[in-house]
């Protein structure tokens, strides 16, 4: 497979930087500081996305964009190094309207909304004018099997009723937060297989019942856009709500994870790129024992274990990519579940090593590694954990194992064999 990047991309990655150079990391210390003292800077960001967007840098995740939606269509693979770039900055996707949770959102009413859903909630999306969270994961139970999700969406009449406690929902403390897609259980008939007991449903952050009790801090970091904890008590929503239909939510989640898991690990692959080469410039400028720390064999190792691991978890999200592209979600999944394994470890990994090269700055709030260290420990459980995208990708290993029914025995060689 070839991944040079084509001429277009190349292009749209020089604009992308130059967004960043010219017009956001000018305003980082400032949105550092609001964030800190629990402040979403809305007065930064605002000016942002009306530049991106006249700059044709806008929805760029979404291949499947109509000619009346805004936005500049992209491919998957297309996409991606444009996602690395924005993940050197953790805020600045959200200036492209290519933000997580929205953009998986976005994907989901993209394919699923009625025409009302449409335009009271996907067309405000697409202009950036609300922000949306994505309600799964539950605290009292493993989310990881979400066929255990009991949040519970009943209909009674031409409403249905919500109640369950939802964590870990992120962008729901967002200031523009305006609907969550909530995963529930819609029946308990047994009769009905286990992936068919489950919906989707639009949930308005403003209805009664709906009350946003926390903002969890995430290894003592606290996200200025939230990962909270919400619950719902007699939650009533019109059944115009239900997205897709009533035991669709197990189809409609395969057809939003495939691509965002593609965002999500091109970003922390940017994050990765920018402390390689932190670390780089560091181990130059420091000295230690008489000498610049660049000089020590073990220093120049993890420099170079570092560009490796980087390269080859790139060309590894790239193959996803185009796979995506070329055959759709399903026939990328065991590929999509390699890289999130990939991605997150990959992120811990570099970054221990740009921490120690650094030392104690690398702890501080000084340089941004901390805060990259801390969020890739959290994605090797976020969007399921390492030990759930291993299994997808050993089940598929044995499936062809049995395919095979034992035809690679004729590579040994049985004593018999030697006469």
């Amino acid at each position: 497979m070839d991944f040079e990047y084509s001429d277009r991309v190349n292009e749209l990655r020089r604009q992308v930087e130059d967004f960043l150079d010219r017009y956001m990391l000018p305003y980082n210390a400032e949105w550092q500081r609001e964030t800190m003292a629990g402040r979403f800077p809305m007065h930064i960001m605002d000016p942002l996305k009306q530049i991106a967007r006249s700059e044709g840098l806008w929805n760029l995740f979404l291949p499947g964009l109509r000619a009346d939606e805004p936005g500049t269509r992209l491919t998957n693979l297309e996409y991606a190094p444009q996602a690395e770039i924005m993940g050197r900055l953790p805020w600045a996707s959200e200036a492209f309207n290519c933000n997580a949770p929205d953009s998986g959102n976005i994907e989901l009413l993209h394919l699923f909304a009625t025409p009302e859903q449409r335009a009271r909630w996907l067309n405000p999306l697409l202009e950036g004018e609300i922000r949306s969270c994505f309600a799964m994961s539950e605290p009292d139970v493993a989310s990881s099997d979400a066929t255990n999700l009991q949040t519970s969406i009943r209909r009674v009449g031409d409403e249905y009723v919500i109640n369950g406690r939802k964590w870990m929902i992120t962008g729901a403390a967002h200031p523009l937060c305006k609907f969550m897609i909530l995963m529930g259980r819609s029946s308990d008939d047994d009769a009905l297989p286990r992936h068919g007991q489950h919906s989707m449903i639009i949930v308005p952050m403003d209805a009664p019942g709906v009350k946003v009790v926390r903002n969890i801090p995430v290894l003592h970091h606290l996200s200025i856009d939230g990962q909270c904890e919400i619950v719902l008590r007699d939650c009533r929503v019109p059944v115009g709500n239900m997205l897709g239909g009533e035991g669709q939510g197990f189809a409609l989640a395969q057809a939003r994870l495939g691509p965002g898991r593609i965002h999500h690990c091109m970003r922390t692959i940017g994050q990765c790129e920018l402390a390689l080469e932190l670390m780089s410039e560091r181990a130059l400028e420091r000295r230690a024992f008489g000498k610049a720390i660049s000089t020590y064999g073990n220093v120049q190792d993890w420099i170079a274990q570092s560009r490796i691991d980087i390269d080859m978890a790139r060309l590894l999200v790239l193959r996803a990519a185009a796979k995506i592209d070329a055959h759709g979600n399903k026939a990328a999944k065991v590929d999509v579940a390699a890289i999130k394994v990939v991605a997150a470890q990959l992120q811990t990994r570099v970054l221990d090593r740009a921490i120690q090269i650094f030392g104690a700055m690398g702890l501080s709030a000084d340089t941004p590694l901390a805060f990259f260290y801390t969020w890739g420990r959290a994605l090797r459980i976020f969007d399921g954990p390492d030990e759930v995208h291993l299994r997808t990708i050993a089940q598929s290993e044995l499936a062809k194992a049995k395919d095979r029914g034992g035809s690679n025995s004729r590579y040994f060689t049985l004593p018999e064999d030697l006469g």
